[in-house]
């Protein structure tokens, strides 16, 4: 693993004072990285942050450049396009994509899913070919790991849980990132932030654990270095 895309997603911050206040997803992508930088000390990241500098919506006219040539678009269209393919650049270079996301009215927050439009365009990230028949949208590129933390103020979204058919944000970035050349994907998570309980309390040690258990994984070290 050479190089790690980081994208946070949180509209909260790590800064406030007030702990209550700080995003429990960015936290634990910070562990992630912090433990990933130890183990393995030559993994540059590049890092985006959605939450705090979200891109710009698609429009009409994004489209448009999206389906002209690329040798016959305008300077305006040209520009139109910079971001996108300046997002599209960091995704090709990374090896591991990590998103850290809180869960926003069951699904994820706007600021991603303009991140996601952005990044998963035809003739960059997938190409389009009929004769695929019924599935005619493949990945141009490939070999990439996601690994997906999240937290939400409920609990039970997991596969066969009281709120699982509620769970519009990891369904949802997993079956958008085989656009972007994913093959591996892993989701931890944090539950029960608005009850504030003994629960939500074993939720996140549970979740920092699987994360040092997920970093081991990642990078080949035996659990047992694990602590």
């Amino acid at each position: 693993m050479k190089t790690v895309l980081k994208i946070d997603a949180s509209a909260r911050t790590l800064d406030l004072p007030e702990a209550r206040h700080r995003s429990l997803s960015r936290s634990l992508a910070r562990h992630f990285c912090d433990r990933l930088a130890t183990d393995h000390n030559k993994v540059n990241f590049i890092h985006r942050d959605v939450g705090l500098m979200p891109p710009a919506f698609i429009s009409e006219d994004w489209i448009a450049a999206v389906f002209r040539p690329e040798e016959q678009r305008s300077d305006a269209q040209k520009a139109l396009l910079a971001l996108s393919d300046q997002l599209i650049d960091e995704v090709a270079q990374a090896d591991l994509i990590l998103i850290s996301s809180p869960m926003y009215n069951y699904g994820m927050p706007a600021c991603l899913k303009a991140w996601f439009d952005q990044v998963v365009r035809i003739n960059k990230t997938f190409d389009f070919d009929l004769a695929r028949g019924d599935f005619p949208l493949a990945p141009t590129l490939s070999g990439k790991t996601l690994v997906l933390l999240t937290s939400c103020g409920e609990f039970g979204f997991t596969p066969g849980g009281i709120r699982a058919e509620m769970n519009h944000l990891g369904p949802h970035i997993r079956t958008l990132s085989k656009y972007l050349g994913v093959e591996r994907f892993h989701e931890i998570g944090i539950e029960y932030q608005e009850f504030g309980d003994q629960r939500h309390r074993h939720s996140i040690e549970q979740a920092y654990r699987s994360v040092d258990r997920l970093v081991a994984q990642l990078t080949g070290l035996r659990r047992e270095t694990v602590c």
